[in-house]
């Protein structure tokens, strides 16, 4: 199947209870870099993967300040106008990490970031930390798939949690 989001057309494969979904090509990836914040200087990297994501190791990644560094970098200026979302990364192996994000809009810590997952699987395999495919472990306890092979696709578990129906006149045909 396909469908049109504001970043483009989606294209999304469901088997069984997998759907696997790839998503467009990332683009403005940037590594370590420096950003002054309002008591210290910090290393950042960030990448666009649909809307733009910062992300930062941690290790102490149970103990991330998630809610306050992550409002102070989705709000700094190198990021305006729009913002970025913000994402703590640990690798727990070469091919496992865990994710926790400060999402814009939400404006807080999310579940799971799907666009998220891909920015920290993207900048953790350019600075040669992972192996592709990844296994991210998200707040929410569920844990995505990040292939990077002919494209970017991103792997997770399908529920039906909601019916709906279209009228006709919705479809593009």
């Amino acid at each position: 199947m396909s469908f049109e989001t504001l970043s483009g057309v989606i294209k999304a494969e469901v088997e069984g209870r997998k759907v696997k979904v790839q998503l467009g090509e990332p683009h403005s990836l940037r590594l370590d870099y420096e950003i002054k914040l309002s008591d210290r200087e910090i290393f950042v990297s960030s990448v666009n993967t649909g809307v733009p994501h910062v992300v930062l190791m941690y290790e102490n990644i149970e103990n991330a300040p998630v809610e306050d560094l992550g409002r102070e970098i989705r709000f700094h200026s190198a990021f305006s106008p729009s913002g970025t979302n913000v994402n703590f990364v640990k690798v727990v192996k070469n091919n496992e990490i865990v994710v926790r994000t400060y999402e814009r809009g939400v404006e807080g810590e999310t579940y799971a970031c799907g666009t998220g997952a891909v920015a920290s699987a993207i900048v953790l395999k350019e600075k040669g930390l992972i192996d592709l495919p990844v296994k991210v472990l998200t707040r929410g306890g569920e844990t995505l798939l990040v292939h990077i092979e002919n494209g970017v696709f991103l792997e997770g578990d399908a529920r039906f949690i909601y019916e709906g129906k279209l009228n006709p006149e919705a479809l593009i045909y």
